[in-house]
Parts: C-alpha cells; structure tokens; sequence
C-alpha cells in the first residue's frame, strides 16, 4: 500500500478558502455595541441548511490528544449543511480537508492540512471532505454549529492508501 504525506501550514483565510471560511477576528471589520463595550464582528460566516432541518449549537468535547505524525484512514462530509467548529478554550487545532474528486469521492491525492492558531475557528462549507475534530490538548471543547434535523448527512470515505500528516 502507497502512503501519501501531507505537511500541516499556518490556518489563513486564503489558503483555506477552497473548503470554507475561516471564523476569526484577525482583519476582520467590526462596529461597537452595548455602549462601546463590544466589537460585533458581524456574521463572519453564513450557515448553509439543506432541507427540512435547522441550525444548531452544540459543544463537542473531544477527548483523545492527537500527535504528529498522524496516520489517517479516513474523512467524512456533511452533503446537507455547513459545519463550524469554534474553539472554546483558545487552543490550537488540526484541520484536515480535501477537495473532491468527483459527486462521491474526495481527491486524496490533494489532501490539506492545516494548524488553527487557537483563536481561529473554521465553517467547513456543505459537502467539504474534512476528518472529524483533531486537538493537540484533551479535553478540549468546541462550540459547533451544523444542521440538525433528519434525512441522511453523513458520508465517510475510507482510504484505499494511508494518509500521514507530518508538522
């Protein structure tokens, strides 16, 4: 079995674009509210909700360190909405993407991966290829925004070669 590599960069919002959006503060506009005591920085991002669904807020607590190298078998998309994943702690997490090959299949052979600083946090767009929620510290808990209602939204593709992340 052949082993693809893939080198972890610095989360930006142009690197990224290709998968989502970016949900920082950094170079982004705001306006104040509450007498000046807050920056809004408004609707950074739009939720997509496919069908008879709603948006969600849930905290996700992930318990499991990861560490790199980091072999992965697999990433899963979410065909009927958006999913954001906001860190609730300011720790720095590893964002794992690919962009598709085809209407069933990610392009493995393009697989991205990328560290958030801590206080970004990312909205994967409906339908982008992403391995579920990898943190360097446990617990770590991230607020998510996604769909919930009913209907299939889950797809998972397991990978024919192995995927390494290096740092």
């Amino acid at each position: 079995m052949s082993n693809l590599i893939v080198d972890v960069q610095p989360l930006s919002k142009d690197n990224f674009a290709e998968f989502g959006e970016v949900i920082s503060c950094e170079n982004n506009d705001f306006f104040y509210i509450n007498d000046q005591h807050t920056e809004r920085y408004h609707a950074l991002v739009n939720t997509e909700i496919i069908g008879d669904a709603r948006a969600g807020i849930s905290i996700f607590r992930n318990i499991k360190k990861t560490e790199l190298p980091l072999q992965i078998h697999m990433l899963e998309r979410h065909p009927n909405g958006s999913q954001a994943f906001i860190p609730m702690q300011g720790q720095k997490f590893l964002v794992v993407v690919a962009p598709a090959l085809d209407a069933q299949t990610p392009d493995i052979h393009r697989v991205r991966a990328f560290i958030s600083n801590g206080y970004q946090g990312v909205n994967y767009r409906a339908g982008t290829w992403h391995h579920p929620l990898l943190t360097f510290e446990a617990p770590s808990d991230f607020a998510v925004v996604d769909r919930i209602g009913t209907g299939h939204n889950c797809d998972v593709y397991q990978f024919p070669i192995h995927v390494t992340i290096m740092s």
